[in-house]
């Protein structure tokens, strides 16, 4: 019996799109509405996300425009990014809010650059545990009785490949991102 990977592998999908989410929220100094997905606004009693509230779009490379659909909710918007504490300007207008990116300086840069490898690792850690879980997993069918020996060493050097690409992936991503933020 050939092991069965492909939840596997759609596990290692989701770990490569989640770094990359994270990736995308983290502020290199340019004007991404990305930024923003994890800021939460009190809106009629009850926390919304920011774009369920209001329209966000890209004014220039350093800023982004915030229109509310009520204008009543500028305050509140202009709040729940302050909170945030993304360590972007926030400037009120008649309008909506201009949310301004600060250009990063060399301290900035590097202490970004060592939360991108904190957050790469953190990936890295959850690939090591589904692989372990599927080793786990593979060696109880062996012992079972469900798959030969042959079979689980080959399913061990299957799985062994598809963690050696999922982390050539991790580390494209980083080296990527690493080169948006040292520009």
């Amino acid at each position: 019996m050939q092991y069965n990977f492909s939840n596997f592998k759609i596990g290692l999908k989701k770990i490569e799109e989640f770094l990359g989410k994270e990736y995308g929220q983290l502020s290199t100094g340019r004007a991404s509405v990305v930024v923003l997905d994890g800021v939460s606004v009190e809106s009629y009693g009850a926390f919304q996300p920011i774009k369920n509230v209001a329209s966000i779009s890209i004014e220039d490379p350093k800023t982004l425009r915030v229109a509310p659909w009520d204008k009543n909710q500028i305050k509140a918007v202009e709040k729940a990014i302050m909170l945030a504490d993304l360590g972007l300007s926030v400037a009120t207008d008649e309008a909506g809010i201009r949310v301004i990116f600060p250009q990063l300086t060399t301290e900035t840069r590097q202490k970004l650059v060592k939360v991108l490898k904190e957050k790469m690792e953190e990936a890295r850690i959850t690939v090591r545990q589904e692989r372990e879980r599927i080793w786990d997993e593979i060696q109880k069918l062996e012992k079972e009785g469900k798959m030969t020996e042959d079979e689980k060493f080959r399913g061990k050097d299957e799985l062994q490949k598809f963690v050696d690409e999922v982390n050539k992936n991790l580390e494209a991503l980083f080296e990527k991102k690493e080169r948006e933020v040292l520009g």
